[in-house]
């Protein structure tokens, strides 16, 4: 009689796995299929993050003396918060010329856009603000005109001449000097950056200050304000009056006429408020 063989299955044997194991498989599969889930909806969901709420699209504009490169601490921030941000490099040779590329700006921009302007630019973007994307306007330490009026015939009606600023043989009125630079715009900032920032200043043309804007768009865009407390530049109670006057949201922080490079944090966070409040 021919001997019989015995011997014990295990998981590679035809019987095929122990209940225990044919589990483990199951849920290796479930964890694995969510995981490729996840995978697919997690750059969704990071970019609803990362999208603001209200306007997407901020448009900075500089004022005299400056370059687009005066928002350079500005501009990190507010990307950092998921907004499209552009800063215009105006020519600041007139009115006209700083509203043309302002506006050239504006027409590259895919949806609404909150307008900022410092300074020499509140008049800048009080014309170009009239364009149909722009839902707001945001004015830092900004000169106001209003319709059918210069800056400097606002100035003279708040008794606040422009003194001192004297043109080149070109008509250009220059701020070069490091320690005139920082009585009159940065008496706040470094010295090591105000040396940077007096270098690469741009030469205003005097006679700018002299030309109207033609329709303010602040009759008819929602506005906000920051007023500057110990601006050498732009008396504090001007500011002020021009706040009141346009209806605009304010706040006021201490600080220069620089206050994008002085306190770049707090003028970021007040761009952000109105880019969220604007189209409520």
């Amino acid at each position: 009689m021919p001997a019989t063989t015995t011997h014990s299955l295990d998981a590679g044997d035809e019987a095929g796995p122990r209940p225990g194991q044919q589990l483990n498989r199951i849920v290796r599969r479930i964890v694995a299929t969510m995981l490729t889930i996840a995978a697919m909806l997690l750059p969704a969901a990071v970019r609803a993050a990362d999208t603001p709420s209200g306007i997407r699209n901020i448009v900075l504009v500089h004022g005299a003396f400056a370059d687009g490169s005066s928002w350079s601490d500005i501009l990190p921030l507010l990307q950092a918060k998921g907004y499209h941000v552009t800063a215009v490099q105006n020519p600041l040779t007139s009115l006209a010329d700083d509203v043309a590329a302002t506006r050239r700006v504006l027409e590259r921009q895919k949806g609404d856009v909150l307008l900022v302007g410092h300074s020499w630019a509140g008049a800048v973007v009080s014309e170009a603000g009239n364009a149909d994307n722009v839902k707001g306007i945001v004015y830092l330490s900004a000169l106001v005109p209003d319709s059918n009026e210069s800056v400097m015939d606002l100035l003279q009606k708040q008794n606040s001449p422009m003194d001192g600023l004297v043109p080149d043989a070109n008509g250009l009125v220059w701020l070069d000097d490091p320690e005139a630079f920082a009585h009159v715009m940065a008496g706040d900032v470094a010295r090591e950056r105000v040396a940077l920032l007096a270098a690469t200043q741009q030469p205003m043309t005097a006679k700018a200050f002299g030309d109207k804007i033609q329709k303010a768009a602040w009759q008819n865009k929602p506005t906000w304000y920051l007023v500057t407390e110990g601006d050498n530049a732009l008396p504090t109670r001007v500011q002020q009056w021009l706040a009141s006057h346009i209806g605009a949201k304010t706040s006021l922080i201490k600080s220069s006429h620089m206050s994008m490079v002085s306190h770049p944090s707090a003028v970021a966070d007040f761009i952000a408020r109105a880019a969220k409040d604007v189209l409520k």
